[in-house]
């Protein structure tokens, strides 16, 4: 069996590295991206859709790994780890909203960022949340409970949701409960009319039930990583799930920013797939062309991650003579001069995708992989 271990790390960290590698490109992409890689507007699912659901399905596949080292350690150990990086990660995550902590005006005057003005929840706070309750389930329940509350989860938001009010931005009761407790002034839209935040705290819930689905994943392909009949049943569970949420879709619609149930089972669905996919191609196949460009994105996902996001907030929040930030300069003065279409803004998001990659390579080669 542990000459199994690294090709199944291996291809979680490739699937990981996909994730965070198009998370990056769909993050940073220019004023005019292809439709593929913009969000949906409300309801309906485009490929970007994936990349978050999918960093999330990746935490759970790698609990099913870390599982067999709590099971040697005592509880109260296992617990307090789990605590201090869920912790940790809401902590970085709140404080890289905030940055650079002061905010300057087009006219370069500095302007204090209160802490009233701040956004509490976001990325990777919703990643802390759902690791940390995804991990205590985990831990405490065996695989039949699991499933169980993975079902009460779904049906639970679908419940509060239609009890609660409807399937709008503004009348959906996850807007009106962030907007009850956390306030207007902490959400991602603090405007009077669309207050809103898409990582807010009901539909953490359903979220959550992504990790689990992750980490079933992860028990299932340890038991036999070498069968064919483990990779038809994960493609066949993948289908299932892409089934269950088209079909939950007519009564309760696919929407990434409420992260509806039927959005769970579709995304969950397709990460079945894409897993399997990797496992054929990496492990069966033995296929190797690729994989250390997507590895090095996978051994250090966080960090990489954090890189991405600091240096784009950190040049949007100061500005040029001409009252331009100095990201959209250095987009104009490079790719903004091959015009406004599309290409441009995938070449520009393409390049910056390619320096992150260069400093998770840097670290890469050393050896050096930054946990927390």
């Amino acid at each position: 069996m542990n000459q199994n271990v690294p090709v199944r790390f291996l291809a979680l960290d490739v699937f990981r590295g996909l994730t965070i590698c198009f998370m990056i490109i769909v993050n940073t992409g220019g004023p005019n991206p292809f439709p593929e890689l913009r969000h949906a507007q409300w309801n309906g699912f485009t490929l970007t859709d994936l990349v978050f659901p999918s960093f999330l399905f990746a935490v759970g596949n790698a609990i099913s790994f870390s599982k067999s080292k709590w099971e040697q350690q005592p509880a109260g150990s296992v617990i307090t780890k789990i605590l201090k990086r869920t912790v940790l990660l809401f902590i970085i995550g709140y404080l890289m909203y905030w940055l650079p902590f002061i905010k300057v005006d087009p006219q370069n005057h500095i302007l204090p960022f209160p802490i009233g003005e701040t956004r509490i929840f976001g990325v990777l706070q919703r990643i802390a949340l759902c690791y940390g309750i995804g991990a205590l389930i985990i831990y405490f329940f065996p695989r039949r409970t699991i499933l169980y509350t993975c079902a009460g989860l779904l049906l639970g938001y679908w419940l509060l949701a239609a009890l609660f009010g409807d399937y709008t931005l503004n009348g959906a009761a996850a807007t009106k409960l962030d907007i009850l407790t956390l306030t207007r002034p902490h959400l991602y839209k603090k405007g009077p009319e669309n207050a809103f935040d898409p990582e807010g705290l009901l539909s953490t819930l359903p979220a959550i039930v992504n990790v689990l689905i992750g980490y079933l994943a992860g028990i299932h392909i340890k038991k036999n990583p070498k069968s064919y009949e483990m990779l038809a049943q994960l493609a066949i569970a993948g289908f299932a799930l892409l089934s269950i949420g088209y079909l939950w879709n007519l009564v309760f619609p696919i929407n990434k920013k409420l992260w509806t149930s039927s959005f769970v089972c579709l995304t969950t669905g397709l990460d079945c797939l894409i897993i399997a996919a990797i496992l054929y191609i990496v492990d069966f196949k033995g296929k190797r062309a690729g994989v250390t460009f997507f590895e090095v994105f996978g051994k250090n996902a966080l960090f990489i991650y954090l890189l991405s996001e600091v240096i784009p907030i950190l040049l949007s929040s100061f500005y040029t003579a001409d009252k331009q930030s100095i990201f959209n300069y250095l987009y104009t003065i490079t790719y903004g001069q091959l015009g406004a279409g599309h290409l441009p803004s995938l070449l520009w998001a393409v390049s910056f995708m390619l320096f992150c990659w260069l400093a998770g390579y840097f670290l890469y080669k050393r050896k050096i992989f930054i946990r927390l």
